[in-house]
C-alpha cells in the first residue's frame, strides 16, 4: 500500500486554518497547468519547471538536473500520486501558504507561484525500497559505534565540520560530528544523545537541538527559504550567547 511519507520537510497540519484555499485566478491557472502536465505525463516539460536540486527522503540522493528527473520520474509519480494530483481541484484541494507557495492537500506536493515544483512529500513503493537499500549500505561504512539507529535524518557539512543526525526512536535524536577532513567510518569527535526535533513555522523548516556540558547545539534545516539563505545552519550556544554559527550544506 502506497502512502504519503510523513516527511520532516513540510509538516504544517496544525496551521492550515491560518491560510485559505486558492481563489486567485492566476494561481488557479498555474495549478491547472501543472495538473495538465501530470495528466499528459509530459516528463520533459515538467523537468524544466523544477527547483533543483530536488530533494528526496534522505538518504535517497537529490535530483540534480533535468535528465535525472526524467530518469526518476516514474519512481516519484506512481499511479497513486498521479491520481491524487489529476483529481484535485485548484480552488478546493490547494492552499496558498504565503510566500512559501501553493500546497496540495496536507502537504503532499508544493509549487511556487510561478508553477515550479518545489517539493513532493510522498514516497512510492519503488522509492521506499531504494531508500531501505541505501540505509543498509550506510550501516556498512559508518563507524561501528553509530550503526544502531532507527532511521538516518540528514548529513550536514559546514566549513569546519561534518555532522550526522539519526533518529534513535521514541522522539530521540543523535548528533555525531567529525572534522571536515574525516570520514564517517572514523570515530566521531563528538556524539550527543537525546536530541529533540522542533518545528519552525508553517513551511516545514525545523531544527534539532542537542545539549552537552552547558552548550546547546542547534542544527537548523531551511526547507523553504528565501534566496541566498543556506540550506542549513549549525549554531552553538553557551547560555543565551551564540559562540559559533556556520552555514551548512545538506549532503547525500
Amino acid at each position: 500500500m502506497k502512502k504519503p511519507f510523513i516527511a520532516i520537510l513540510l509538516l504544517i497540519l496544525p496551521f492550515l486554518s491560518a491560510f485559505s484555499q486558492v481563489q486567485n485566478a492566476e494561481n488557479q491557472k498555474v495549478i491547472a497547468d501543472f495538473i495538465t502536465v501530470i495528466r499528459q505525463q509530459n516528463k520533459a516539460g515538467l523537468s524544466g519547471k523544477i527547483v533543483y536540486p530536488f530533494k528526496r527522503a534522505y538518504p535517497l540522493p537529490p535530483i540534480k538536473n533535468k535528465q535525472e528527473f526524467i530518469n526518476r520520474y516514474d519512481e516519484i509519480f506512481d499511479d497513486s500520486l498521479v491520481n491524487i494530483i489529476v483529481t484535485s481541484k485548484p480552488d478546493k484541494d490547494w492552499t496558498k501558504m504565503g510566500w512559501r507557495g501553493l500546497m496540495l492537500r496536507n502537504g503532499v506536493l508544493w509549487l511556487d507561484e510561478s508553477g515550479r515544483l518545489i517539493a513532493v512529500n510522498y514516497q512510492s513503493a519503488a522509492e521506499s525500497k531504494k531508500r531501505v537499500a541505501r540505509i543498509d549500505k550506510q550501516k556498512n561504512y559508518i563507524h561501528p559505534s553509530l550503526q544502531g539507529f532507527e532511521r538516518p535524518v540528514c548529513f550536514m557539512k559546514t566549513k569546519k565540520f561534518k555532522i550526522r543526525i539519526d533518529d534513535m526512536g521514541n522522539g530521540n535524536y543523535r548528533y555525531a560530528s567529525w572534522p571536515l577532513q574525516s570520514k564517517q567510518s572514523d570515530k566521531p569527535d563528538l556524539v550527543i544523545e537525546n536530541g529533540t526535533f522542533i518545528h519552525e513555522g508553517t513551511g516545514g523548516n525545523h531544527r534539532y537541538e542537542f545539549k552537552n556540558d552547558g552548550y546547546v547545539y542547534s542544527c537548523d534545516v531551511n526547507v523553504l527559504r528565501k534566496k541566498n539563505y543556506p540550506p542549513a545552519t549549525l549554531t552553538i550556544y553557551k547560555g543565551e550567547k551564540a559562540v559559533l554559527s556556520q552555514p551548512a550544506t545538506i549532503s547525500e
